[in-house]
């Protein structure tokens, strides 16, 4: 399925921190989904985001203690109603090697690629997160966005 219309692909430190009140710029990135939920946006995760949704919070995190892993699950079908889910396929995953034979990635990088391979899998070419240098590397694929920057533009809209 490819995106005709504004998309945006949203990274797990986002959703961790939109979803746990303790995590740092949790106001801000909570503000940030529920905007974009009442605009016309889309809204992309993938299957590896909720895989590591659920490996950072059923782990102690500086920020947080591990929740139980029925929570953990139900908030992952609660993402599965609210986002799109770009499911791994043959696609993404020779976007990936495509990715890996033209950019300098190893160890856990690739993840990162992971992600960017996804979204050009699925025509989505903006990535909402925290972490903004992970991505600096794939800035000629597609546009890095921090939440502060989608509250401002959607302000400035308003």
């Amino acid at each position: 399925m490819m995106t005709t219309k504004s998309s945006i692909f949203v990274d797990t430190n986002v959703l961790i921190r939109a979803n746990v009140a303790t995590a740092p710029n949790h106001e801000e990135a909570l503000a940030c989904l529920k905007t974009l939920g009442k605009s016309s946006t889309e809204r992309w995760i993938s299957q590896q985001i909720l895989r590591e949704y659920l490996a950072n919070v059923t782990r102690s995190q500086t920020f947080m203690s591990p929740i139980p892993m029925a929570a953990a699950i139900a908030r992952v079908e609660y993402f599965q109603s609210r986002f799109i889910i770009a499911q791994d396929s043959e696609r993404v995953f020779a976007n990936l090697l495509k990715l890996l034979g033209t950019t300098a990635t190893s160890g856990k990088q690739i993840h990162d690629t992971n992600i960017v391979a996804t979204m050009q899998a699925y025509g989505v070419n903006q990535l909402l997160t925290y972490n903004p240098t992970d991505f600096t590397r794939f800035s000629t694929h597609i546009t890095i966005l921090a939440p502060t920057e989608v509250l401002l533009d959607q302000n400035s809209e308003e």
